[in-house]
């Protein structure tokens, strides 16, 4: 009887690694695992220096808290939202209102969300080292960084189809393995429906053209993670919305009514910042931030090429392509603005060859001094531009965000204390929250207690209110009109 090597032969008669990977040596396999733990630590305690803790938490992260009553008042949930980061907050936020609290346990999540996310490829490629590099690569971006202790979707979304992909590249993946790609896929689809669905059309496609990969037991696993993470967003559109139909088409008002677009510019003008690029008038492509597109596509390429020449099997780095352009593309062409953080999953699919890419790079740099000059000056000018842009951000988000205090303070120096309603010309959910007050539409026939204003006239109806300045705001121009 013929041993199962996990081979299929050539047509030359020489074996060819199957589209699962290679089997690793034990010891290089431990090796590995310890680094890839060694760079998910490193990855927190990074993130805590370059972003503080104790920064106030944001529009976004104000809306998914304040489900929780310590957090409160609650804010408006939209159509687009999803209860995936609720559920992240819950074993903290249910029962602190401690924002640093929050941020330590973000922190801890993010670093474990690395982890698991990377560690199922340490079986996948053919060095395990590649894994850690991989992960290394990945969270050595500014907006992994920045979003290490963000009560935001993203990063767990990218790590959810990450792991994902990994399990269901498993030679045999076995219960283990098809419990990671429903969990993963429930994770992607909780998170983003639009992302779940754009990571599972790829493996769908995988499990039904490719042999090797071929079989009910993937399918079934794609599927259930999709149907899995998708049951709550569908139940609360037929509670709240009336409907799939309706809920989509609300959530595409919301977001500036999805079509056909071309974003690319205003990607690649948002690769430095702002977090929302909605529009990017008046901003401009920065040349040292496109370091971060050249780096991981020149490094992808390298990856795939040196597998080939290798005869490693380039399968599994096709497919986290594949998937990558699937999550990513839709950014480009259909949503009509821009936030760099959407961009999370295809970044860390594409890490994948890239660890691969710098590795072989490495090989001619230990044998050349020159190149290794070169490969030094390379990492470190990317270090350079990714940690200063994460500790950038971190700043300017501390003290606009502390412009809501301000407006705060001048709101209760004028009388308006909760219950209160506010209205803004801008920005007026964290502005009410923060606040304590409820908000309304600006256009909203209700008169408020205040209206807080940014560079513009008090509306029609509070042309008589009395108008007071706030003092010393990060971004000039903030004044409140208060009802007499």
């Amino acid at each position: 009887m013929k041993a199962v090597t996990g081979r299929s032969p050539t047509p030359g008669g020489r074996a060819a690694p199957a589209p699962g990977g290679p089997a690793a040596d034990p010891g290089a396999l431990r090796r590995a695992h310890r680094a890839l733990v060694a760079v998910c630590a490193a990855f927190a305690v990074l993130a805590a220096v370059l972003v503080p803790i104790t920064l106030p938490l944001g529009w976004d992260e104000l809306v998914y808290a304040s489900r929780f009553a310590p957090h409160g008042p609650e804010t408006p949930f939209s159509a687009p939202r999803t209860r995936g980061v609720p559920l992240l907050l819950l074993p903290v936020a249910s029962w602190s209102d401690s924002t640093v609290l929050l941020r330590i346990w973000l922190l801890a999540l993010s670093a474990a969300a690395l982890y698991l996310g990377f560690r199922p490829w340490l079986r996948i490629l053919p060095r395990p080292s590649a894994a850690w590099v991989a992960a290394a690569l990945y969270g050595s971006g500014w907006l992994a960084l920045f979003y290490a202790n963000a009560a935001m979707p993203n990063h767990y979304s990218a790590m959810g189809a990450l792991a994902a992909v990994g399990c269901f590249l498993h030679r045999r993946p076995g219960a283990a393995g098809y419990a990671g790609v429903v969990a993963g896929l429930a994770l992607v689809t909780l998170m983003r429906p639009n992302e779940g669905v754009a990571v599972a059309a790829p493996l769908l496609v995988a499990a039904v053209a490719v042999p090797a990969w071929r079989g009910r037991g993937r399918l079934a696993a794609v599927a259930g993670g999709v149907a899995a993470g998708a049951l709550p967003w569908v139940v609360e559109a037929q509670l709240r919305f009336g409907g799939v139909a309706r809920r989509l088409a609300e959530a595409s008002e919301v977001q500036g009514d999805l079509r056909p677009v071309v974003t690319l510019t205003a990607h690649l003008t948002a690769l430095d910042g702002p977090l929302l690029c909605r529009p990017c008038a008046g901003d401009a492509v920065r040349p040292p931030a496109l370091e971060w597109w050249l780096l991981l596509g020149t490094l992808a390429v390298l990856g795939l090429w040196a597998a080939r020449r290798a005869g490693t099997g380039t399968a599994p780095l096709w497919l986290a392509v594949a998937v990558a352009a699937s999550a990513t593309v839709p950014y480009f062409f259909l949503v009509p603005y821009a936030a760099p953080r959407f961009l999370l999953p295809g970044y860390a699919l594409l890490a994948v060859p890239a660890a691969l890419g710098l590795l072989a790079a490495a090989a001619p740099a230990r044998r050349s001094r020159a190149v290794a000059a070169v490969l030094a000056l390379v990492l470190v000018g990317h270090l350079a531009v990714q940690l200063t842009l994460a500790h950038v951000h971190g700043g300017i988000q501390e003290q606009a965000r502390e412009d809501w205090r301000r407006i705060t303070a001048v709101l209760r120096e004028h009388g308006v204390r909760p219950p209160c309603v506010v209205k803004a010309s801008r920005m007026t959910i964290p502005l009410a929250h923060t606040a304590g007050c409820a908000s309304a539409e600006y256009d909203a026939p209700e008169l408020p207690d205040a209206v807080i204003l940014h560079r513009a006239e008090p509306p029609r109806w509070a042309r008589d209110w009395p108008v007071h300045p706030v003092p010393d705001t990060y971004n000039p121009g903030w004044t409140v009109a208060v009802r007499p």
